[in-house]
């Protein structure tokens, strides 16, 4: 790709996280989405956006309602409002994206949000599972290497008879990540380039990170992670570069935590048409690098325009959820 996504002068870098924004097709709740989206940009002017799955709703609905029609349509207009602000974005896939019968796959809908205007999204090896599997690389002032972010596609539903639930990042998806960390930090470095992960399905980690470690946020509903655990989480901790990972798929969880060194984050739900929980606001995470440092800052900024940078303590073995 020929464009560059670099740091500022000042040597930061912010990344604005949206996810599960199920917009459909304009209704009365895509306005309120798209409402939260122009505020909080306009609020925090973003380096980069990154969406965590779920752009769109594609599942079939309850009876008397209007399902999703045009898919494509649908998702350039969730992303229209960072577009029309010219703000570089990335995305991967939940699974809601691509519901079974709604009329469109994940090639094409990679295909689209890779032509978008100021888009980085890449569809990523054919050879391997999954649409939107790709690091992106940000510079430093100077124009050397200074962060990766890795995304990956966490599928949507297993497909294997005798276990249900939510599919897994799959095996030729981890030696991918393994071979671009490899890539990315040759032999000879005094230190590996720090790098973050996103992902739409939380991985099985993140249950055991709120029930072992102190954790910062809210915990209003269960871990939904896949039921087999493909060992991702095991590989990050091998390469020794990522430092954070970001999901979303649990709209009522926020909270974030650090087990063996990586900090397991989610987002903050951003899309009205789906669950929430009364007073829990809708809102994003923002997350700031520094050039030449392996950790980051982390915040919400809430749709009625307010800041949460100190959210609540949770200690293992409290009942409490937040």
């Amino acid at each position: 790709m020929s464009r560059q996504l670099s740091f500022r002068q000042d040597g930061t870098f912010t990344i604005m996280q949206f996810t599960d924004l199920h917009y459909m097709d304009g209704r009365a709740e895509d306005q309120l989405t798209r409402e939260l989206m122009e505020r909080t940009l306009d609020l925090e002017k973003p380096d980069l956006v990154v969406i965590t799955g779920d752009l769109i709703y594609t599942a079939p609905v309850s009876p008397g309602e209007a399902r999703c029609e045009n898919p494509k349509q649908a998702f350039r207009d969730a992303v229209a409002a960072v577009e029309e602000r010219g703000i570089p974005w990335a995305c991967v896939f939940g699974n809601h994206d691509t519901e079974h019968g709604c009329g469109i796959t994940r090639k094409e809908l990679v295909q689209l949000a890779a032509s978008l205007p100021h888009s980085f999204v890449e569809a990523g090896p054919e050879e391997i599972t999954g649409e939107g599997n790709y690091v992106l690389e940000l510079m430093d002032a100077a124009g050397k290497p200074a962060a990766n972010l890795y995304f990956l596609d966490s599928g949507d539903y297993t497909g294997f008879p005798g276990v249900p639930g939510y599919d897994w990042i799959r095996r030729d998806q981890i030696n991918w990540f393994a071979a671009e960390s490899k890539r990315l930090n040759p032999e000879g470095r005094e230190s590996k380039t720090p790098a973050l992960a996103f992902f739409h399905i939380p991985l099985p980690e993140y249950k055991e990170v709120w029930d072992t470690q102190v954790c910062y946020g809210h915990k209003y509903e269960g871990v939904c992670p896949p039921q087999v655990n493909s060992g991702l989480f095991t590989t990050m901790v091998e390469m020794g570069d990522v430092m954070g990972t970001f999901c979303g798929h649990d709209h009522i969880n926020d909270f974030e935590g650090t087990l063996h060194g990586i900090r397991l984050c989610y987002g903050r739900a951003s899309g009205y048409n789906t669950y929430g929980k009364e007073g829990f606001l809708r809102g994003a995470r923002l997350i700031q690098l520094t050039a030449g440092e392996s950790d980051f800052k982390t915040w919400l900024r809430l749709a009625d325009g307010s800041v949460v940078d100190k959210q609540p303590v949770h200690e293992p073995g409290t009942e409490a959820e937040g």
